[in-house]
């Protein structure tokens, strides 16, 4: 993968942050790390980013309220949700909404990849 393709990771566990920025990093992409939805929204990365990482249940706005507001703005990051809490309604609303994978905690690294990879058209769905 080339260097410039940004994967941007908001989630509120730092160590969670500080390991998905590794991996990205240890597969080629650049990555950047937010602790809230908020911050993402207010970087100037926003329009760089490749692929959004985002944690569904974080303070403040959550992670579907951030997709959501993405599409809203017309903004086109293909988003991947991660959470520890399983939900199958709040999954399939997500994936109907147009995410790219809601993923459960702990994930495999592989899966996760794989996802980016469909995000950013490397792989057929």
């Amino acid at each position: 993968m080339p260097k410039q393709t940004l994967i941007s990771i908001v989630d509120d566990d730092e160590s969670l942050r500080l390991a998905m920025r590794g991996l990205m990093k240890s597969v080629g992409f650049s990555a950047e790390v937010f602790a809230c939805a908020e911050d993402f929204l207010a970087s100037p990365l926003l329009p760089v980013t490749a692929c959004l990482i985002a944690d569904v249940q974080i303070p403040g706005m959550s992670g579907v309220e951030l997709h959501h507001q993405l599409v809203s703005a017309g903004n086109r990051i293909p988003v991947i949700l991660i959470t520890a809490y399983p939900d199958d309604a709040a999954r399939r609303r997500a994936l109907e909404a147009g995410a790219i994978a809601y993923l459960l905690k702990p994930f495999n690294d592989d899966d996760l990849l794989s996802r980016i990879n469909v995000a950013l058209g490397q792989t057929p769905i």
